[in-house]
């Protein structure tokens, strides 16, 4: 059966794209981050059929951390975090964006706690990253290559 689509949709071109959308919002709770790497499996099977596996993993990781810490210090009860993907077969880039302003850091080595290793994680396969001020919060980016 075929699906019915609204009167606008009906005009060539006018169709949503095939497969996940390039950006993906998610609830600011700590359960993102699973869904979050999820969404990275999906979105890459897609559209990035021909990464690497390993690189797969590298995006998955840079996600996972860049959510974490969305979710960690720059969402209060009730807010969203939004997930962007966008790449080639040699490069994906990733941008988490959340409603805090605050930027986030790089924490001192310590053995008594266990966080603050975000960064350190995503700069080890990211080729770059940055923060970039939005109207409402902040977005934090990687570029992961191959």
């Amino acid at each position: 059966m075929a699906t019915m689509l609204p009167k606008q949709y009906e005009k060539t071109g006018c169709r949503p794209p095939p497969g996940p959308t390039p950006q993906l919002m998610f609830v600011g709770a700590p359960e993102s981050v699973r869904a979050a790497r999820a969404y990275v499996r999906e979105f890459i099977a897609y559209h990035l059929p021909d990464l690497a596996p390993d690189h797969t993993a590298d995006v998955e990781l840079v996600v996972s951390e860049l959510v974490a810490n969305a979710v960690r210090y720059g969402t209060e009860p009730g807010d969203s975090v939004l997930v962007g993907l966008t790449g080639t077969a040699t490069r994906v880039r990733v941008e988490v964006q959340d409603p805090v302003r605050r930027r986030p850091s790089f924490k001192p080595a310590s053995v008594e706690r266990d966080r603050g290793r975000g960064l350190f994680i995503v700069e080890a396969p990211a080729e770059c990253w940055d923060v970039v001020d939005q109207p409402f919060g902040k977005t934090v980016w990687a570029v992961v290559t191959r």
